[in-house]
């Protein structure tokens, strides 16, 4: 029998989250995640997806995954410490850092797994995080986990940050201060302003850690953000995502050698959770090769993102200050953001509705990803689609 204090919590919250349209509903797909998507037997361009350059779905990612199931089995079998480092996740570390210009790279089993390793096996409870508002949540609650004291600062506010990091150094109260800022911002698409960030980290002796799941494989001609502003040789922690524009799953950072061999002594989720799989290994580390052989995915998903941005803007969409492929369509009521997303599904466009906790309370967006693998033809199609659906709801 259930506890029935736990029946009436989840009664009560579940339909108090339903009638703020805060309530997600989730929906399997029937199709791979590519540009078009099957969910409940209809076709939809899908403007949802992480996979930007389209990888997830590329014939020379599969080939790689089954070459390596047949060599090395499904799975690992054990954690990395033990007998679950097989030479591929060897290979891997040194193609990521090749990729991202460091001394040396660790893979982890997700991009959240990182910023939960990462930041907690360098900072205690003697130190402090500056932490961006708008950092993703697997930041927040590796900064929890850690302990250290968190001071929030504005978003991308330099001003702030300098007299926040002038502040925790002058009080002596920390052995250690960490700024911490996602690369590119996963909701609004906007970029850190990462040389104003590495000059206060300079003067006051700031650790530098840029998580760039959103950033890798877009910026910088695909090294990510840090190379984009020509930072590698600043930038203590590079945090980057294998399930995004890499198109698998996975995660890693990139730093000098003894980071990495501190976070291979130090890091939980590297410690005691069990490796990769070797398909994903083997699929990554094709990835990776594509991105350092040519920029045409890269330029593509440019171009359809600028093509993108260009005619929901000429439409009268509020898209924000994106300044990547991640482009928002800002509704703002929670309830109107659901229903507008709902609309779109039915007319043949599946693009997400982001609601608080997500982003914050009346900054409802449906969130556009185009990817390398969009045709114009889809994206014509997507924003027709907009056009019709905005103006039958008034909000163009």
């Amino acid at each position: 029998m259930s506890s029935k204090t736990l029946d009436a919590f989840l009664k009560e919250n579940l339909e108090d989250l339903k009638g703020k349209g805060l309530y997600n509903v989730i929906d399997p797909l029937e199709s791979p995640n590519g540009p078009m998507i099957k969910i409940n037997g209809r076709e939809l361009i899908n403007l949802s997806s992480n996979n930007y350059l389209g990888l997830a779905t590329d014939n020379r990612l599969k080939e790689a995954a089954k070459e390596a199931i047949n060599k090395y089995g499904v799975g690992a079998g054990a954690v990395r410490t033990i007998n679950g480092t097989m030479d591929i996740h060897v290979k891997l570390e040194e193609k990521l850092a090749e990729f991202k210009h460091t001394e040396a790279a660790i893979a982890y089993q997700s991009g959240f797994n990182c910023n939960m390793a990462a930041i907690s096996a360098v900072m205690d409870k003697n130190d402090a995080i500056l932490s961006d508002e708008l950092n993703h949540a697997s930041i927040i609650d590796g900064c929890r986990l850690s302990r250290a004291k968190i001071i929030r600062v504005n978003h991308s506010d330099m001003e702030d940050l300098r007299t926040k990091a002038k502040e925790a150094k002058e009080s002596g109260l920390y052995n250690k201060i960490m700024i911490i800022t996602d690369g590119v911002f996963s909701m609004d698409g906007d970029i850190a302003k990462l040389p104003e960030i590495v000059d206060i980290a300079e003067e006051f002796d700031l650790i530098t850690y840029v998580d760039d799941a959103h950033g890798s494989g877009v910026l910088g001609d695909g090294a990510g953000t840090v190379k984009h502003f020509g930072l590698s040789d600043k930038i203590d922690f590079q945090i980057g995502t294998l399930s995004k524009a890499i198109g698998v799953v996975g995660g890693y950072v990139a730093g000098k050698q003894e980071l990495i061999d501190w976070l291979k002594v130090r890091s939980r989720p590297f410690l005691f959770s069990t490796s990769l799989t070797p398909a994903d290994v083997a699929a990554s580390m094709k990835a990776i090769d594509l991105l350092m052989e040519s920029t045409e995915l890269n330029e593509k998903l440019w171009e359809n993102a600028n093509y993108l941005k260009a005619g929901l803007k000429k439409l009268g969409f509020d898209i924000g200050e994106s300044e990547t492929p991640i482009t928002p369509c800002i509704i703002g009521d929670e309830v109107k953001t659901q229903d507008f997303s709902k609309k779109l599904n039915e007319e043949g466009v599946y693009a997400k509705s982001i609601v608080f906790p997500t982003v914050p309370r009346g900054t409802g967006r449906v969130r556009n990803m185009p990817s390398a693998a969009h045709t114009k033809e889809m994206l014509d199609n997507a924003i027709a689609i907009y056009e019709k659906v905005g103006k039958e709801m008034g909000i163009i």
